[in-house]
């Protein structure tokens, strides 16, 4: 039971990583990456400016403590030239006090300085490092929306393609059938010239005085035809020849006819 829950939760995760890499567009990943770059940027620099105001704090704490100081030394130096022992050595031990404090906050300054220092390095670093990534990042998405563009057109010119050898399929059915129906035209022609088929129309109809002319007149060319076979067999002239040179229009001709026949 445990192998076969853990063959579908390797199902379930690779089927569900597929899906998500079909659903992720690595620009809007970089961009993501970017932003959080620049919000870690953005609290370095707070950071900094924490830093820089904490330590401009204790610059004016110092100001105003080394002021003091000044001023209790000096109110004791007066004490003591107006013979107040006891107020000069009053004036004195605060000023001691103050000094304690003095001390305490320039150490407190030069750390809060380092520590500024260390930030406002840090900060340029990742700025720099922010500025690389988003050169790459904008050649990345700049690289790939090119290569989406290039395949999107390679898809469209296969489509073509095949909606062309479809065309020309399509084509060759309509020559296909073109030329199918031009033989079938080209055949009922013959068909209806020869009179294997009537022309039920009308319009190639022939009267019965007509037949009997095309037939004597077809019958009269067979028997000249003959004639003049026979002729060239027999080494004579052809009866066709005869009735030709004897029906001839034009002058002169009958005499050269007769003229011929009374040579022979």
């Amino acid at each position: 039971m445990s192998g076969v829950m853990k063959r579908m939760g390797m199902i379930f995760r690779a089927k569900a990583n597929k899906a998500l890499d079909r659903a992720e567009d690595p620009r809007e990943t970089l961009d993501y990456s970017y932003q959080k770059q620049l919000e870690l940027l953005q609290k370095v620099r707070r950071g900094v400016a924490d830093v820089a105001t904490s330590r401009k704090r204790l610059e004016l704490q110092l100001n105003q403590l080394q002021g003091q100081s000044a001023k209790l030394e000096d109110q004791g130096r007066k004490a003591l030239a107006l013979g107040r022992e006891d107020l000069a050595r009053e004036a004195l031990s605060r000023r001691a006090s103050l000094q304690q404090q003095v001390s305490d906050l320039e150490v407190q300054h030069q750390t809060l300085q380092g520590e500024e220092e260390k930030l406002t390095l840090a900060a340029q670093r990742l700025q720099a490092k922010v500025d690389a990534f988003r050169t790459k990042k904008e050649t990345i998405k700049a690289t790939y929306t090119a290569a989406q563009a290039q395949t999107r057109i390679a898809e469209s010119f296969s489509g073509i393609s095949e909606e062309m050898s479809d065309v020309g399929l399509a084509i060759q059915r309509a020559e296909d059938k073109t030329a199918q129906l031009q033989a079938r035209a080209g055949a009922i022609d013959e068909l209806l010239a020869s009179g294997a088929l009537d022309d039920r129309s009308g319009l190639g109809s022939k009267d019965d005085i007509q037949a009997e002319l095309d037939r004597l007149s077809g019958g009269t060319d067979v028997e000249l035809e003959l004639q003049r076979m026979k002729a060239e067999l027999a080494g004579g002239p052809s009866a066709q020849q005869q009735a030709i040179e004897g029906s001839a229009p034009g002058e002169g001709r009958p005499s050269q006819t007769k003229h011929r026949f009374d040579k022979q």
